[in-house]
């Protein structure tokens, strides 16, 4: 069997919203939502919130949350992820945003490779969703994609694509904020300079696309939504009430 562990990038500085980790969500921190969600998926051998902030750090203490200090100079997620596999062996590292709170074990789940793939090989892979608002597409913070027949990543771009030129008979998909790495992609990732569409775009996975290296990208039906913005709270604040109604 597999060992997969799953890590919880959470960084104290945001340009658009600091101190997001922490942010309040009915009295617990929204990195607390996360993490109880991720703990049960029961493939995991362990959960780590991996943070390179010392008030990250007593939160996880308090809420009895395992974690792991990482350096504060990376440029990335996934430089911090491969920092942890330095220290942690594992066959797959699966990655959740720390601002998903509203994710699901079962959309979680949807990220583990298949039975066939040869983990000797490079893997990456990573879950999208259909948008459900028009707005959220012409928001730059969600990244847009677009996948073939066999679920690999075509484009991703914070740009509305495909370009509705010839049909707009077609749905929006947008990137959800879960992965699943093996070592050798992390080891590659870190290795490998930026690309030209990376630098353009800042769009972290664009740069196993410009190195022809395939994305695994499955579908779910998710009402996940990641918090950029202090807005982006207040509506999974109201998800929540709703949900709970």
């Amino acid at each position: 069997m597999d060992k997969i562990i799953a890590i919880i990038p959470a960084r104290y500085q945001s340009s658009r919203f600091p101190g997001k980790p922490l942010a309040d969500i009915f009295g617990r921190p929204m990195i607390w939502w996360v993490y109880n969600q991720v703990i049960k998926v029961k493939e995991f051998l362990e959960v780590y919130v991996a943070t390179d902030d010392q008030r990250i750090a007593d939160v996880c203490s308090n809420y009895g949350m395992k974690f792991i200090m990482t350096q504060s100079n990376h440029p990335t997620h996934v430089h911090r992820i491969h920092e942890v596999s330095d220290n942690i062996a594992a066959d797959y590292y699966v990655v959740v945003c720390g601002d998903e709170p509203l994710i699901s074990p079962d959309v979680i789940e949807a990220v583990f490779p298949s039975q066939d793939v040869d983990n000797s090989h490079m893997y990456v892979g990573g879950l999208c969703r259909y948008f459900t608002e028009p707005a959220e597409v012409i928001d730059p913070a969600n990244i847009k994609i677009v996948t073939n027949d066999s679920d690999e990543c075509v484009l991703l771009s914070r740009a509305p694509i495909p370009f509705p030129y010839k049909t707009v008979l077609f749905k929006y998909k947008k990137v959800v904020g879960v992965e699943c790495y093996n070592k050798q992609a992390l080891d590659f990732f870190v290795s490998t300079p930026k690309g030209y569409l990376e630098n353009i775009e800042d769009v972290t996975l664009q740069r196993f696309l410009e190195n022809k290296i395939h994305i695994k990208y499955k579908l779910v039906d998710s009402v996940s939504l990641s918090v950029d913005t202090p807005r982006d709270l207040e509506k999974v604040k109201e998800i929540m009430v709703t949900k709970q109604a």
